[in-house]
């Protein structure tokens, strides 16, 4: 539930009583430029009818990143349109709805009772929008088009970069845009077409396959090593995490050193890769990243930690798509070649 601002009232300027029920009747109230029916059970009649409704989607998807981010600023770049347009995009939706969607706040814009609503009934819209645009994606048996992929920025950059370069280089009617993140949320919402992720629980409305296990382990800097491979100063060592939370305490405590303390808080992987190498402390990394990096090397006695399994995912409606089936057979094979550097089984540690 967003923060709410302003009064309860749920009626607009019109009189018009926004609810999950007859939003359909709402949107056509809109000038009659959707073509959604059934009350709840929205219907997209035809491919025109489809066409008709991202007409005023366009709107729809600006109220959303507003109303989820808090922020013009923030909406703006995750649209990729500047802070002036969204801002007279919302202005202009507000005043065709007859209705205050936001409070302007110094903290950013919280969602009045009738943006709430809209909410609802925006986020219903989204939701079939995208499941037609995945029906008509899926039913594309040609190896061509666009794939929208998302992964970890590390399993780009030290794993896969490679072998998604020799994929499009086979298939030159094959194109990609790369999001690195972590969040599933980027498939939900249709922002990719296929994910590769680190999770020992994925979300089960997605289908994939798990296609490795990543093995992690604490690494250190060599230059604080002496000559004879001994720490003089054991006692001044801490540990680099990715947050203050109870999951990095869990692995600490779990790891060979759990008496010392955190010295510093990255949530950047690459930059906690730079900070061990520098001599800032030491990191839980993952090994594909640590073994092969000649300044570095495992804490004694170079146990394995977090194992979590690597998987490829893909919405449903999209996995007979012959360029995204393609792809992520090819990928799952590719990883198989990485699978002892992935386990922490590489050549320097066997």
């Amino acid at each position: 539930m967003l923060p709410r601002a302003g009064s309860s009232n749920s009626t607009s300027a019109s009189g018009f009583i926004i609810t999950p029920n007859n939003f359909s009747g709402f949107f056509n109230l809109m000038q009659h430029r959707v073509c959604i029916f059934a009350g709840a059970d929205i219907v997209l009649a035809s491919h025109a009818c489809k066409i008709a409704s991202m007409l005023n989607w366009d709107d729809s998807r600006i109220f959303l990143a507003v109303a989820r981010l808090g922020s013009l600023q923030k909406a703006a770049k995750a649209l990729g349109i500047n802070r002036t347009t969204v801002l007279r995009r919302v202005t202009a939706f507000e005043e065709s709805l007859g209705a205050r969607l936001f409070e302007r706040q110094p903290e950013g814009y919280l969602a009045t009772a009738a943006g709430e609503e809209m909410l609802l009934a925006a986020e219903k819209m989204e939701q079939v929008i995208i499941a037609a645009e995945r029906k008509i994606s899926g039913s594309d048996n040609e190896l061509s088009g666009r794939i929208r992929l998302t992964m970890p920025a590390p399993i780009a950059t030290h794993l896969l970069l490679p072998d998604i370069a020799q994929f499009a280089q086979m298939h030159e009617g094959i194109t990609f845009d790369l999001l690195t993140s972590n969040a599933m949320a980027d498939l939900k919402r249709s922002e990719a077409d296929v994910a590769i992720r680190m999770s020992n629980n994925p979300p089960t409305d997605l289908v994939g396959r798990s296609i490795g296990v990543v093995a992690h382990a604490a690494f250190v800097s060599k230059v604080l090593v002496s000559d004879n491979g001994t720490f003089e100063h054991l006692e001044r060592l801490s540990w680099i995490t990715w947050s203050e939370g109870q999951s990095s305490k869990h692995w600490i405590e779990k790891s060979d050193y759990p008496e010392l303390g955190v010295g510093s808080v990255i949530n950047d992987p690459q930059v906690s890769l730079e900070a061990v190498r520098a001599g800032l402390g030491m990191a839980m990394l993952p090994c594909f990243m640590g073994d092969p990096d000649p300044d570095l090397m495992r804490m004694p006695p170079g146990n394995l930690h977090l194992k979590t399994d690597l998987w490829v995912l893909t919405h449903a409606d999209l996995r007979k798509t012959a360029r995204i089936s393609h792809f992520m057979r090819f990928i799952a094979n590719a990883v198989k070649k990485h699978h002892k550097l992935l386990e922490g089984r590489s050549p320097a540690q066997c």
